[in-house]
């Protein structure tokens, strides 16, 4: 199944690059330190985080479609955002962003990107109606794939994904509960053996965190915060997929 080049880079919470076959691939980047009230608790990213030759965005929360952070790509690379977004990205140029929906199929960039339906809520926020399906995502390119899922819950027709490369799945969160619309370490397992990976990466996880929040729930600060890269890795043991943690910021070639 493989023959070209992978390489993946995790800049931490759901933002990674991923370069397959000489085309780099941005998914759900958010490359400040602070939102709101959460605080980075990784390194920050690096300048070429920016970097990239077409940007995914599974879902319109403020951490997944990050304004600050997308300004930071060159103002002809195309974005993907689910239908319905759009408004939010008036001001980054409307040639460049493709609203998409569960079932198509995007060639752009010299890649083939396959739009998946997540279980997910799908606004932008409690302020504003905008609002779009939550997505996620198969690329092929270079002869590799991946499949990046965007928040979602375990759904059935991930059996209709088809094997990757590399599995890129959210497994954690960034406060004091796992809400409806996420998976957890174990359940993040079970996706990844229904779709099919030769390499499987956990991210959306270890993070971001509120401010004082770790002295307050200290439990929850290492079930959802700490922990579940491991319990991802410990969940794959023994199957025929190679799960491993990536270091914020440091390129992992596959």
């Amino acid at each position: 199944m493989s023959t070209g080049d992978l390489a993946l880079t995790w800049w931490g919470h759901a933002s990674t690059t991923v370069d397959l076959g000489g085309v780099r691939v941005a998914t759900d980047p958010l490359l400040s330190d602070r939102l709101f009230h959460l605080r980075r608790y990784a390194a920050s990213p690096a300048a070429h985080a920016g970097e990239a030759d077409v940007v995914l965005i599974s879902h319109l929360h403020h951490d997944h479609l990050h304004l600050p952070s997308l300004r930071r790509f060159a103002p002809d690379v195309p974005i993907l955002v689910p239908r319905g977004g759009e408004p939010l990205l008036r001001g980054l140029g409307a040639d460049r962003v493709r609203p998409v929906e569960p079932g198509d199929v995007v060639e752009v960039a010299g890649v083939t990107v396959r739009v998946l339906p997540a279980t997910h809520d799908g606004g932008r926020g409690p302020h504003t109606r905008i609002t779009g399906p939550p997505l996620g995502f198969r690329v092929d390119g270079g002869g590799r794939s991946f499949w990046f899922p965007g928040d979602t819950e375990l759904r059935e027709d991930m059996r209709d994904v088809g094997a990757v490369d590399l599995a890129l799945v959210p497994i954690g969160g960034w406060g004091p509960t796992l809400e409806d619309g996420h998976m957890n370490p174990v359940d993040g397992a079970s996706a990844v053996l229904t779709v099919g990976a030769e390499t499987a990466v956990p991210v959306h996880w270890g993070t971001f965190w509120p401010l004082g929040l770790r002295r307050i729930a200290r439990s929850n600060h290492e079930r959802l915060f700490t922990t579940p890269g491991q319990r991802f890795v410990d969940a794959l043991a023994g199957q025929a997929v190679h799960a491993v943690l990536a270091e914020p910021g440091r390129q992992m070639a596959l």
